[in-house]
């Protein structure tokens, strides 16, 4: 008689693969609670000792405003690298499973949030009485709200039809109407900064996301050559999508502190320490983004780009989370 057991390696395999697993999981919570964490309570920490006062739910309002720049990035970052993937000859027919239908719900929840603190005159409502939602055609910033709330569902039901491509559409609405909120028509230029602000959005929706999306990929590829030139083909691009973020988040900065100012005011308005912390983040992605590109290049395994790549990852979601705490802060000085 003969005994049947599973040989050790395969057992010690799917031990670690277990472990693995267990690992990510607990990583992806702690930086999920990390990211929540910053706006909710940011404010405070970046009103201290500056007498400025942030309004009511200012942490709440930044939660949301993560989230809904979180749900931007996801799809759009979908549909950019699949765009990237069909140029790679011979790639592998399998994708990931998506995650845009989520990503939407959870903008669509965030924009249905926001859209009832613009209905309540920009105070957090504390009963359904509070909220007059026919007063949302009434005023530029409640019309922008109801543009964001219809973008997300009609986005979300794209992405779950035939042809989830079609999303695109709503979710450029969406990216257009938060870069007409974020400057009001008692701005000077205030066109200009919406210029700005919509290029901005667009390049850190891309980046972020689609760095997200390349990685899944390149996990599901795991073996197969098209993987690193997949990354490699993002990176390209990523560089370009860095340049015009930089550009683009100087101009808006030094329109509304003014070159002669900047130093005093990074250090002395809630605006700036955040603004300056959210520089320091972007350093650090720049620096990892660096790291993974040395290491597709030059690397006689070019997948050991994945480590600093995922590490850039999560200081993007850093950036995502320090950029919705920004916009619940009240601005240091006049546009000029």
């Amino acid at each position: 008689m003969t005994s049947i057991r599973p040989a050790a390696g395969a057992g010690e395999a799917d031990g670690a693969a277990r472990g693995t697993g267990t690992g990510r999981a607990v990583a992806v919570l702690v930086l999920v609670a990390l990211a929540a964490v910053i706006p909710l309570f940011g404010p405070p920490a970046a009103l201290h000792g500056t007498g400025e006062a942030a309004a009511p739910g200012a942490g709440g309002i930044a939660l949301l405003r993560g989230v809904l720049f979180a749900a931007l990035c996801v799809p759009l970052g979908e549909l950019f690298v699949l765009r990237l993937a069909r140029r790679l000859p011979g790639a592998p027919a399998g994708r990931p499973r998506s995650w845009a239908p989520a990503a939407n719900a959870a903008g669509l929840a965030a924009a249905l949030a926001l859209a009832a603190v613009v209905s309540a005159g920009n105070l957090i409502p504390h009963g359904p009485g509070q909220i007059d939602v026919g007063g949302l055609y009434d005023s530029r910033d409640g019309r922008l709200a109801l543009l964001e709330v219809n973008g997300f569902l009609l986005a979300g039901l794209c992405a779950l039809g035939r042809r989830p491509a079609l999303q695109v559409w709503p979710l450029a609405a969406v990216v257009v109407a938060e870069a007409l909120r974020a400057h009001p028509a008692t701005e000077q230029g205030p066109l200009t900064g919406s210029a700005l602000t919509l290029v901005h959005l667009v390049c850190a929706s891309l980046w972020t996301g689609g760095l997200l999306h390349a990685l899944r990929t390149l996990r599901r590829w795991r073996g197969d050559a098209a993987g690193p030139r997949l990354l490699g083909l993002y990176a390209r691009v990523a560089a370009v999508l860095l340049a015009a973020l930089t550009a683009t988040g100087v101009c808006s900065s030094l329109r509304r502190m003014p070159t002669a100012t900047v130093v005093d005011q990074l250090t002395t308005t809630a605006y700036g320490r955040t603004l300056l912390a959210k520089v320091v983040l972007v350093a650090v992605v720049a620096g990892f983004a660096l790291w993974a590109r040395i290491r597709l290049s030059r690397a006689a395994d070019p997948l050991t780009a994945y480590a600093p790549a995922r590490a850039e990852v999560a200081a993007l979601g850093a950036v995502v989370a320090v950029s919705g705490l920004l916009t619940a802060l009240p601005l240091p000085i006049r546009w000029c």
